[in-house]
Order: C-alpha cells, then structure tokens, then sequence
C-alpha cells in the first residue's frame, strides 16, 4: 500500500472511481482511492441502473444531460460495454398538483434543451404496451433518457484508472483523517497510514462520517430503499417507468428480468441494508397494478441500498471554507449513477485546475448555511 499520495479517494462506486479516472485523464499522478469493500458495495451496485433527465431543478438536468452525452460515448472511451440502453423514461402523472408539476418541468426542460415529450394517458400504452392508464392525467416521456450496469461502469472506470497508474485499495476502511491548521495533512486506514494534502469524500451513505473526520457537520442523512428483480420475460418494457406521487419505478434489464424499487416513507434514517417481506407485498401490488401482465412473474431476489439525502434533494459538490485540500461529491438522494459521468469530470477540473467548466455554485455547501437554496428537486421515488 502507497504511503504518499497526491489526492486519497474515499470510496469504490461509480462516482469516486471516476473521479479518480478523471484526474488520471487530466495527468494528476499518485491517486490512491481506497474501498472498505470491494467496489461498486455500496449505493452504486444497489441502485436500480436509471438514467434520467427528466428533473424539476436545472442543475440536475444539466448535469444529467451532459452525463449522458458521455455515456452515449462510455464504451468506445472506457473500452468496455456497459450495457448502455437508450429506452427512455415515462412518467404518469395521477394527481393535479403532479400534472401541474410537470407541465412546469417540461417548459424548464425544454429551455435547456431537453427532447421531453408531454403524452395523453392513451399515448402511454404505444411505449408500454398493456400499461395500466386508470386515474392517469397524463405523462412525460424523454427517448434519450436510458440505463446502464452499474457494476460494469463502476469497473470500467476503475480498470482504466488503474491502466493509467491509480492505485485501487479494496477491503480498507478509512478510520481517521488528520487536519492541522486547517489543511487536510493525511488519511488514516485500516492498513496504514497515507500523507496526503488532499482528500475527496465519495463515501456515499456514509459521506457524513468522513465529513465528521476532518470537523464538518454535513447536512446529509442516509436512508434504505429496497429494490428487487424478477425472473426473465420476453422484451416488451423499453423505458424505466417511474411514478412519484405512487413511489416506485420499474424497468426491465437487458437479460429480461423487471428491476424496480421504491422508498420506505415514515422509516427512520440509518444505515440497515436489510430487505423484508412488506416490501416485497407493497412491490409486487403495485407494480402489477401498473402491468397487470407482470401477476404470474417470479422474483429472483431482492436487496437494499442507501439514499444519501441533503434537505433539497440535490447534491453537495465542491470545496469547503473550513478544510483546505478537502473536496466531496454527496448527497445524490437516490441518483448518483445518474449523473456520475458529468459530476466527476468537474470535480476532478476543480481538484487539477481550480475551476469548473460548468458552474457548479448553487450546489456548493454554503448554499444552506447562506440561505441560497434556489429550488427543491420535486422528482424523487
């Protein structure tokens, strides 16, 4: 294990071992990343593998625009397949205030660029065919929105990270970081020591135990959410179809099996990764509500992840006041892989080049002790 390092990544998912890619891109040397498991264990290997663009706050649809754009190209730059698919993302919307919601979301979409697309209820069912449009007002569908292996990103990433040098320690816990006069001086491991000047939080559901390593109270809390896949069927699902107002959202994978998951309202935060049979029940209702077709399909299995939460449901990205050398990309609520590409590109322009070729200050940290929170993201499961 390096004793020394440049930059000491904290965290294996998607997002830290593209930053550590990134910064290898853009020539930074001794990038040490260290995982307390193997990679991809945590938020990143449990989430159900959306890509969506389709968001009620601007940033998050231009993060997650330019995200796409790069795993439009993922396989030809990593040089692995990652089964990138281009299905699209259909939202129905059940409620007034929903609808209104969206119609809302469609003119800021829009402006941005977005090819989102507003359907009447019996539109739906040319996209998904035998979907239930019972009690739906309408839908917003996006073609260019997709899904991808988590798994397989997450690996490519780091296999071309480590191609260019950085070294991947797996099974390593980060149990301290040392801060003198204000400056981030080493990490602390389970199996050693590094001195670093730099330190980047991509700790996912447990960014705010880094934070509290170097003195900072993050404004992150964690909560389960429980997902589970079915045997294979034949290919009839293309989009991920997700409903906020009913919590849940479902796609069917590239081997036929149907992924989908929901939140937990009500349960405390924490760290249990556990998966019981109420959700099992609640799943298995509704989604056979929405695809009555789905009634006799077996579940293979099911499991639990971590939603890292801010209080406006968007990302804290950037530098802190407080600590020199010390950077974080958390508090994704729920959507990380989604705009990863993007989101690692920048941050790792900000560790080399002390800047950001898209500006990224309204998701800066300071915007909650400063009162600077623009907008609330509305479209979360």
């Amino acid at each position: 294990m390096r004793r020394t390092a440049e930059i000491v990544i904290v965290g294996g998912g998607v997002v830290g071992c593209a930053v550590a890619y990134n910064l290898a891109k853009m020539g930074m040397k001794d990038i040490v990343l260290v995982e307390k498991k193997f990679l991809a264990s945590g938020s990143t290997g449990r989430c159900g593998g959306g890509i969506r663009q389709q968001w009620s706050t601007a940033p998050n649809v231009r993060l997650a625009m330019a995200s796409v754009s790069i795993f439009e190209r993922m396989e030809e730059e990593l040089g692995m397949d990652v089964e990138w698919y281009q299905g699209g993302y259909l939202i129905p919307a059940y409620t007034e205030d929903e609808w209104k919601q969206f119609q809302k979301n469609v003119q800021m979409q829009r402006g941005e660029g977005l090819d989102v697309r507003v359907l009447e209820p019996q539109e739906t069912q040319d996209i998904v065919p035998g979907l239930n449009t019972e009690g739906m007002l309408g839908a917003t569908y996006c073609p260019k929105d997709g899904d991808a292996n988590p798994f397989l990103v997450t690996i490519a990433y780091a296999k071309r990270a480590k191609d260019m040098g950085v070294t991947i320690e797996t099974f390593t816990e980060v149990v301290g970081i040392n801060v003198e006069g204000g400056r981030i001086q080493g990490v602390r491991t389970s199996k050693g020591y590094i001195s670093t000047g730099r330190v980047f939080n991509a700790a996912g559901g447990y960014s705010g135990e880094i934070g509290k390593m170097v003195g900072i109270d993050l404004p992150v809390t964690s909560y389960r959410h429980e997902i589970m896949v079915t045997e294979p069927v034949e290919r009839f699902i293309d989009p991920m179809v997700i409903s906020f107002s009913r919590n849940i959202y479902f796609r069917q994978a590239e081997t036929g099996g149907i992924i989908g998951g929901q939140s937990n309202p009500g349960e405390p935060p924490g760290t249990d990764m556990s998966s019981g049979l109420d959700f099992a029940q609640q799943f298995a209702k509704k989604v056979t509500w929405f695809v009555p077709a789905l009634r006799d399909v077996k579940v293979v299995r099911q499991w639990a992840g971590l939603y890292n939460v801010t209080p406006d449901a968007q990302p804290i990205l950037g530098s802190v006041d407080e600590v020199e050398g010390y950077f974080h990309a958390i508090g994704f609520s729920g959507h990380g892989f989604m705009i990863a590409p993007k989101t690692a590109e920048l941050m790792a322009e900000l560790i080399v080049y002390g800047k950001t070729s898209m500006p990224i200050d309204d998701l800066h940290l300071n915007r909650f002790k400063e009162g600077r929170i623009k907008d609330t993201e509305k479209s979360v499961v």
